[in-house]
């Protein structure tokens, strides 16, 4: 089975080519162009060097969040539209999951964190002990505070492992009020599209189902920005127009 990965969820751009529990080739992009110029060269220039083409991919897996906003729509498009030309199925990866793919062979509980602005991140944990990540938390979107908090009975009793684009954020402000943070391998913290692939064939492997193109649906988490603001914004609109105000 060979599986076309990519991850575009965060400022690092990466696709990867995955067979079976072989990684073929990867392409890890943090150059500051956006994913739009990026992303489609890397999967070209990737199948071509590993002599296949886009009709040899079995399954096309994405980390479809959450993440940046325009990184995942970027992603989510960009698979849907390379399955979609050739009948072709997907599997839609949540971010976090993937980045717990990171660190399976350190034994103790992995913590994705993705910064999602305003000191807050992206989240969840899982138990690693065992080799496959097992999630022990449901992804979601707290402050750094927050996270501390919620890591204090964790990390009482195992080792915790930092990972993603939120590490240096996190690591040293719980650090300094948690036992067990452990120092997480530099070259295990990023994001990685064989982590993307790598949690694809797991989830296949346990009879998950892949999906058709059209189904790929993108996770958020929360509104973005824009739409914040927008809400701040009109937020009395609805008390303004109501009879009698």
């Amino acid at each position: 089975m060979l599986i076309l990965a990519i991850d575009s969820t965060a400022k690092i751009c990466s696709a990867a080519l995955v067979r079976d529990k072989k990684t073929l080739g990867e392409i890890t992009l943090d150059t500051g162009n956006t994913h739009s110029e990026t992303l489609l060269p890397s999967v070209e220039f990737l199948l071509r060097s590993c002599r296949l083409s886009v009709g040899d991919v079995d399954i096309f897996a994405c980390a479809a969040g959450p993440g940046s906003f325009t990184g995942v729509r970027i992603g989510a498009a960009t698979v849907k539209g390379l399955a979609f030309g050739r009948g072709a199925v997907t599997v839609p990866v949540g971010t976090l999951p993937a980045l717990a793919e990171r660190v399976t062979g350190l034994r103790g509980i992995a913590v994705p964190v993705m910064d999602a602005r305003r000191d807050q991140v992206y989240t969840a944990a899982f138990d690693c002990t065992g080799g496959a990540p097992r999630r022990i938390a449901e992804d979601d979107a707290m402050s750094v505070d927050e996270l501390a908090e919620r890591m204090r009975y964790i990390a009482a009793v195992a080792p915790i492992y930092f990972v993603g684009d939120g590490y240096d954020l996190v690591h040293e402000r719980l650090a300094a009020v948690l036992p067990n943070v452990a120092d997480t391998p530099l070259p295990l913290r990023e994001h990685s599209a064989s982590a993307v692939g790598a949690a694809a064939r797991r989830y296949l492997e346990a009879g998950g189902s892949p999906v058709d193109a059209e189904a790929l649906v993108p996770t958020y988490l929360r509104l973005s920005q824009a739409e914040r603001e927008y809400n701040e914004k009109h937020k009395n609109d609805a008390t303004s127009a109501a009879p009698g105000k």
